[in-house]
């Protein structure tokens, strides 16, 4: 059993720890496991979501930030991995009328009804992240162009 025990330590120091967090969660009905879900207020009404993420920051491939319209925050759209893109299209499809929240850094920033199936492979926080977070985003990812693509590295 040591042997396990100091073989674990190896193997996690290989993991890339990511400076920021952004996460996406979906609505679950309120008799889930209670460890499983979290509360949260919701266009008025208290809704329960899932504590595990629908998609992560390990699912964007790159990202773009603009000023929101609510205030002096910003909204930030992102561009899936495919197989990610892959997922949200079928959770999209499959949930209908219900929430996905979005965080950033463990705080709740934004929240939409999925009114339609997604299946461009963009997700979007319209509001709610700071430019403090976006510098953070900036070291993690690339930033896509106009067009939605991964801009190059420029290189000295």
């Amino acid at each position: 059993m040591a042997i396990f025990a100091l073989a674990a330590p190896l193997f996690a120091a290989g993991k890339k720890e990511n400076k920021v967090s952004v996460t996406f969660h979906m609505e679950t009905e309120a008799t889930d496991n209670p460890k499983m879900i979290f509360p949260q207020l919701a266009n008025g009404q208290t809704r329960y979501f899932r504590r595990a993420s629908e998609i992560n920051i390990n699912d964007i491939e790159s990202f773009s930030a603009f000023p929101s319209e609510v205030g002096e925050d910003y909204g930030v759209v992102f561009k899936l991995k495919r197989n990610a893109a892959n997922r949200l299209n079928a959770l999209s499809n499959a949930n209908q009328g219900r929430w996905m929240i979005s965080q950033v850094n463990g705080r709740v920033v934004d929240g939409i009804i999925i009114d339609k199936a997604v299946d461009d492979g963009f997700i979007v926080i319209w509001k709610g992240v700071t430019l403090e977070d976006t510098k953070l985003l900036d070291k993690e990812l690339p930033r896509m162009d106009a067009k939605g693509k991964k801009r190059e590295e420029k290189k000295k």
